[in-house]
């Protein structure tokens, strides 16, 4: 194909299918067509319909070209974009955060539905915070909540700060191991809250051969995975610290790995935790459980 011919978009739409849809099938290539136009030449796909033979510069070419070359070698779309839609914000992504995924929304919305009648000033914590799109979400939505968000990586902990500068939305943050919470800063130590919410490392070592190229050379092994021998490690710490640290009638949010609901379950109720309730997400997976603190 010479390069005139690649300048024009119909051209190079038919390349990428050309090219991708042995590895990702035609409706997933067609989406990562459409963000991938939306974003370098603000275009929307009706453009291809009424103007078949539109063209883009030469260097609008040379863009597209090397986002195929990435996507060919299975790079996530969010990466080559550097950005993401959650919960109707955008986020910065990079690869020392996870990618904000579907699930994790619809935890999102179950938090804000419990809370949103609530008149009283709130505070959340969000632990394991990544790029800090949970708790930016739930402070855009509830606007009478004090939001706070820890996480180990002191890079991660970057990318969410520019998240929440970008959003327009006040986040506490906190550098620290809540494997290790009773060293972490003592002015944080001393507060209570109403809710608790974390999406932690819960993939085990075992479910690695389930997953796709693009999650495992291109996202973080430490917000990712967690021994075969104790896959509820981080959740037996973090509903230990919440029986402390969360107010009477606190509630506590997790996002759990599909496979391991009962054994959640049993742990939140272990710990005299109440009202425990597990919800499927949107594929029919265990995937959210809640609790309360009497």
């Amino acid at each position: 194909m010479d390069d005139k011919k690649l300048m024009i978009l119909k051209n190079l739409k038919s390349r990428f299918h050309q090219l991708l849809d042995p590895i990702y099938g035609v409706e997933e290539v067609d989406s990562f067509f459409r963000f991938l136009i939306e974003y370098y030449f603000n275009l929307k796909p009706i453009t291809l319909v009424m103007n078949p033979n539109y063209e883009v510069d030469e260097l609008g070419a040379i863009k597209m070209e090397e986002a195929l070359a990435r996507l060919k070698s299975q790079e996530p779309i969010q990466h080559i974009l550097g950005e993401t839609e959650f919960f109707g914000l955008l986020f910065q992504v990079s690869e020392f955060t996870l990618i904000p995924r579907p699930e994790t929304e619809e935890l999102v919305q179950w938090i804000v539905d419990m809370c949103k009648s609530r008149t009283e000033p709130l505070r959340i914590l969000d632990i394991g915070t990544g790029s800090g799109c949970i708790p930016i979400s739930l402070g855009n939505c509830l606007p009478n909540a004090e939001i706070y968000a820890l996480d180990v990586s002191g890079e991660a902990l970057k990318v969410a700060e520019e998240n929440a500068e970008r959003n327009k939305v006040e986040v506490k943050f906190i550098k620290g191991d809540i494997l290790n919470y009773e060293i972490l800063e003592s002015g944080f130590l001393n507060l209570n809250f109403d809710v608790i919410v974390s999406n932690p490392p819960y993939v085990r070592e075992l479910e690695k051969e389930e997953m796709k190229p693009n999650v495992l050379e291109y996202e973080p092994e430490l917000a990712l995975f967690v021994p075969d021998h104790d896959p509820l490690r981080f959740y037996k710490v973090i509903t230990k610290f919440a029986n402390k640290y969360l107010k009477n009638s606190g509630l506590l949010f997790f996002e759990i790995n599909q496979y391991l609901g009962k054994e959640m379950e049993e742990l939140l109720l272990a710990n005299d935790f109440k009202e425990v309730e597990l919800r499927q997400d949107m594929f029919g997976n265990d995937r959210m459980l809640k609790g309360k603190k009497l």
